[in-house]
């Protein structure tokens, strides 16, 4: 399992990167990375599937815990996880845009 920064993060995005929010859904409707698909950390063993195991995936939640602990779950499945370090808080603290609603690029 690797840490990545915001800024690594940031770059993967521009890339076309694939972003799961492994926080819960009340969390997520309040502010989330633009495109970022919401797998509750609680879902993520029965959803590892339906993921991309070849390409890299970044894993986000509030401040980096459970993204630490989903990356470790998927990395057990054979993905490429790569857990974002602080979070969606310091996504929003390094400025970046945030979606607030229950979809993915909903504003």
């Amino acid at each position: 399992m690797t840490e990545v920064s915001i800024d690594q993060l940031r770059a993967a995005r521009a890339d076309g990167a694939v972003v799961v929010d492994v926080r819960e859904p009340g969390e997520y409707v309040q502010g989330h990375v633009p495109g970022a698909r919401l797998i509750p950390l609680s879902q993520i063993p029965a959803s590892a599937h339906e993921l991309p195991s070849v390409e890299p995936v970044y894993v986000i939640c509030a401040s980096g815990n459970r993204s630490l602990r989903a990356s470790e779950l998927l990395g057990r499945a054979g993905i490429n996880a790569r857990s974002v370090r602080g979070g969606t808080r310091g996504w929003v603290d390094a400025g970046q845009p945030v979606v607030t609603g229950p979809r993915a690029d909903q504003s």
